[in-house]
């Protein structure tokens, strides 16, 4: 396994937001994108607080989900991206958090 100096470099290089929540929905990790896009200060905050009433059901609702062994959904699209809640599982399979991934119109 990579170093997690190497890791977080890695991370730290995408260019659209990384914010990892883990299974009590406390952001863990923000990359630089995440950073600039959501404000600093994140670390260690409820991402359910960072969201609406509508938004936290949503969230739970896949997180629900997951916990049964979903791995990813689409939570949002328009014309320039998707936007999808992705599952993070250790080598075992457990459920450690998640993270939004975003793709291209195309992808």
């Amino acid at each position: 396994m990579l170093p997690t100096d190497i890791l977080t470099a890695i991370l730290d290089s995408f260019a659209d937001p990384v914010v990892f929540a883990d299974g009590d929905h406390i952001i863990r990790y923000v990359n630089p994108a995440g950073a600039r896009k959501y404000g600093e200060g994140l670390v260690g905050k409820s991402v359910l607080a960072c969201h609406n009433a509508q938004s936290r059901r949503l969230m739970m609702e896949i997180w629900s989900a997951m916990l049964e062994g979903e791995q990813e959904r689409l939570i949002a699209q328009d014309d320039r991206r998707r936007v999808y809640m992705r599952a993070v599982r250790d080598p075992e399979g457990n459920l450690l958090g998640y993270y939004e991934r975003y793709t291209g119109p195309a992808d």
